[in-house]
């Protein structure tokens, strides 16, 4: 028996139907990372550096949507496994910019196609419209929920 009045309906809000797919999408990508050898957050620190290469370890954290302290050791356990490469001193200020080696780079063309196997997966049922019409609509989320913090 519930309690009539307290909290949501979780079977309309919006948001708990976001957790919910974003667990399922991070559950399907672990699934196919996994005998890569990689995690979600070792994919994604990876498409980073490929995409934005001398990152910063709090850049990466932030990008990555982990600690600072979570993104420092995966990016110590990396740079052991030869697939990026730090500099021993920062060229300027704290930063220590990262960059992907060819070893990296060869490891995220496969996890690359793997997560694009999921993402076209999630999508299968949606036509390209329906599928414009959720990133548009997903994209005004987020922004709104940044532009009301960024006021606060």
């Amino acid at each position: 028996m519930g309690q009539e009045g307290v909290g949501i309906d979780l079977e309309t809000s919006l948001g708990y139907l976001l957790k919910e797919a974003s667990s399922a999408l991070r559950t399907a990508m672990e699934e196919v990372l996994r005998p890569l050898g990689m995690s979600v957050t070792h994919y994604s620190c990876l498409e980073l550096l490929a995409q934005r290469p001398g990152l910063s370890n709090s850049e990466l954290a932030r990008g990555a949507f982990v600690t600072r302290q979570t993104m420092n050791v995966l990016l110590q356990a990396l740079e052991r496994d030869g697939y990026v490469t730090r500099p021993a001193e920062a060229p300027v200020g704290k930063a220590l910019p990262t960059r992907l080696t060819p070893s990296g780079l060869r490891s995220l063309e496969k996890a690359s196609a793997a997560v694009r196997s999921v993402e076209a997966r999630m999508l299968a049922g949606l036509s390209e419209s329906e599928q414009a019409d959720a990133f548009r609509l997903l994209q005004g989320m987020v922004r709104s929920l940044r532009d009301a913090h960024e006021g606060a």
